[in-house]
């Protein structure tokens, strides 16, 4: 039995944006206990099956910058939006830079003098996104430089890390805009900290996913669809596609993969498209009774492996978030989530100018 055989009713599309939200910060939060523990070193301290659940965990959970850096995302988004429906026009890539260089101020990175110095907002009051959780070395370098890289001259031009994947899930939560403009709107913003063309490409198949998924596809239709129109556009990076298309493969085998196979198939999930690859091999691989089992099966697929589990597990919470809305949440685990009041304030914002 696959996901696409247990639809729930369609959730509404505020339920799909608190479930994008939180749901990527599930999976950001258990994973990120073991981003840089190998599948053994995970076996021996959580037993055979990894680490599957809060409870597990001592002294509590902490999200990562995957999550951080997807809230400054939807900050950036929201300002833009604000400006637009006052009826004053707004460069979206320039807010979002701004967004991100706000993002690096809590990073205590300091940044080229050649650089604007944003407005505070919102957002940058609040004291739990201030922490330093192992953020992206391009993510730093790139923003950090004073630079707004664009594609035609990207900062980091070699970098293809998942620092552009794990931030990409907002993109696909602005309505009544084409995919065009998903997919502009998240490569270009991409380029603002990396160069190769897969971190590009990566974040805005991400985006297309959560997208069409938004929009009525299930999931596996949604994906086809993403690697389709990614892959016709000019800009080429072959192992997106290679890898995408080994996940939806793979994922029909009605065995789910070990840790050992899934990393050898489909990489460890430190650059965009092992990572994006992952996730998506994760939730289409597995299934529950009902959404909240579904997730936390497909967490624990996503997390346990030697790789960046944070932001696998990340990529797989938004997109089960994005397809059952909040029912998919274990309450459990939502009890046992850092500040969930800033993410779901943060979803407010976005409600409050695309919804009205």
């Amino acid at each position: 039995m696959s996901v696409e055989d247990t639809y729930p009713a369609a959730p509404s599309f505020n339920s799909r944006v608190y479930g994008t939200l939180l749901g990527g910060a599930l999976g950001d939060s258990l994973g990120y206990a073991v981003e840089f523990d190998s599948i053994a070193a995970i076996e021996a301290r959580y037993g055979s099956a990894g680490l599957t659940a809060f409870e597990q965990l001592e002294g509590g959970s902490h999200f990562s910058d995957d999550t951080q850096m997807t809230l400054y995302t939807v900050d950036g988004l929201v300002e833009a939006l604000e400006w637009a429906n006052d009826g004053v026009a707004a460069d979206e890539i320039a807010c979002l830079w701004l967004a991100y260089l706000r993002w690096l101020d809590t990073q205590d990175v300091a940044v080229s003098s050649s650089a604007p110095v944003p407005q505070p907002r919102w957002i940058d009051a609040q004291e739990v996104l201030r922490h330093r959780r192992a953020p992206g070395n391009a993510c730093l370098s790139g923003l950090a430089s004073g630079e707004m890289g664009t594609v035609a001259r990207p900062v980091n031009p070699e970098s293809k890390g998942c620092g552009t994947v794990m931030r990409s899930a907002p993109f696909g939560l602005i309505p009544h805009i084409s995919r065009e403009a998903v997919y502009k709107l998240s490569s270009d913003a991409a380029s603002l900290t990396h160069g190769h063309p897969s971190a590009r490409l990566s974040a805005a198949a991400f985006s297309l996913l959560i997208h069409n998924i938004v929009a009525g596809s299930d999931i596996r239709e949604a994906a086809q669809e993403a690697l389709a129109y990614v892959d016709a556009v000019p800009t080429k990076a072959p192992e997106l596609p290679e890898r995408l298309q080994a996940a939806l493969q793979l994922s029909t085998v009605h065995t789910v993969m070990s840790p050992e196979e899934l990393t050898a198939a489909l990489g460890e999930g430190w650059v965009a498209e092992e990572a994006l690859a992952v996730g998506l091999y994760a939730v289409l691989s597995t299934t529950g009774e009902d959404p909240a089992e579904h997730f936390r099966k497909a967490i624990a697929v996503a997390i346990n492996h030697s790789g960046d589990s944070d932001s696998t597990g990340s990529i797989a919470g938004n997109i089960l978030g994005a397809f059952y809305g909040e029912e998919c949440l274990p309450s459990d685990w939502m009890e046992a989530l850092e500040s969930p009041e800033v993410i779901r304030g943060m979803a407010d914002r976005l409600l409050a100018v695309t919804t009205g």
